[in-house]
């Protein structure tokens, strides 16, 4: 079968090769995937640089997200082969995963392979910071490179509950796209200044709670628009610069600063909690009350000129590799 594979760390379109590689089988309580569809995620481009939380092997295969078909299962597992599934594992850029049978999802009839590949990693983010923040109706959200596709879930939703989103982009090609979404207010950091402007929509108080993907300069300006007792969830480091901390204003201010990790968010649910986070967020990607853009799709054999088109700035939806 086909793989992704690094043999060294470093841009993924320099250290990625697609090479032949045996297919693997399943052992008792897993299922062999054929591999249909795969998302390219930030995090991906990081993890085959080294640069993620979780560290690869050696040589390892690229991808976090998938979509694709039941086609054996092990001892113990009652799964039929040709069943749709959605899943996560650690590389899954190849024709052919093994996964534990328990971590897939079945993929909600009338789902495309297309948008199921991506239904997992930024929309179950959006959903879960949501929760996790505890915003109401009425209140103000920043979201710093809010044109990304977590952003993007992030506005729809806050826009369902009433929640007030201010978005920052560096593109104004952007702005009437987010706004059609739900954004309130679209925020060029190229052209103005974030600080200013946001107090200017706030009418000066400064937001509730800020979602950054960003960090570094952006992050420290985006931590200034905090209203007193405010709150930044930190999740992603696109800058790959740490965010430089004014310690005055979060003593003063009464700021607090706190990480988000979705692995960690789901392992602390009870099963009964994971059902039900499934169902909702599931159920408006396939009544396409969440919307799930697609810009380019490509073959896995281009898999070097599809993480470089993934990593471009000013990508305006998602890059997918198509196995099929």
């Amino acid at each position: 079968m086909k793989s992704a594979v690094f043999e060294k760390l470093g841009l993924p379109w320099e250290v990625l090769e697609v090479k032949d590689v045996p297919i693997p089988e399943p052992g008792p309580g897993e299922v062999r995937i054929r591999v249909t569809t795969c998302n390219i995620n930030p995090s991906d481009v990081m993890f085959v640089q080294g640069m993620y939380g979780i560290r690869p092997e050696i040589p390892g295969v690229g991808g976090f997200e998938a979509a694709g078909v039941i086609d054996k299962s092990g001892d113990g597992v009652a799964m039929p082969a040709g069943m749709r599934v959605i899943f996560t594992a650690i590389g899954v850029w190849q024709e052919y995963v093994v996964v534990p049978a328990k971590t897939v999802i079945p993929t909600p009839e009338g789902m495309t392979d297309e948008v199921a590949c991506q239904a997992f990693v930024n929309p179950y983010t959006a959903y879960a910071m949501l929760k996790e923040s505890g915003l109401k109706a009425g209140q103000w959200l920043l979201l710093t490179a809010g044109g990304s596709a977590f952003g993007k879930f992030v506005i729809q939703l806050a826009k369902q509950q009433g929640i007030h989103t201010i978005c920052t982009v560096r593109r104004n090609i952007q702005v009437d796209e987010l706004k059609a979404l739900g954004a309130t207010e679209v925020i060029n950091t190229e052209e103005q200044v974030l600080g200013k402007v946001t107090k200017q929509i706030t009418n000066g108080k400064g937001v509730d709670y800020i979602f950054d993907a960003v960090g570094g300069e952006l992050g420290a300006e985006a931590l200034q628009t905090l209203c007193q007792g405010g709150t930044m969830m930190v999740f992603g480091l696109l800058s790959l610069q740490p965010i430089p901390l004014n310690s005055g204003i979060m003593i003063f201010k009464d700021l607090n600063i706190k990480g988000f990790w979705l692995t960690t968010w789901m392992a602390a649910l009870s099963t009964e909690e994971k059902v039900t986070v499934t169902k909702e967020v599931l159920g408006m990607l396939a009544m396409n009350q969440l919307q799930a853009d697609i810009e380019k799709t490509y073959p896995l054999d281009e898999i070097k000129s599809a993480v470089k088109h993934a990593d471009t700035p000013g990508r305006k939806a998602k890059v997918i590799l198509d196995l099929r």
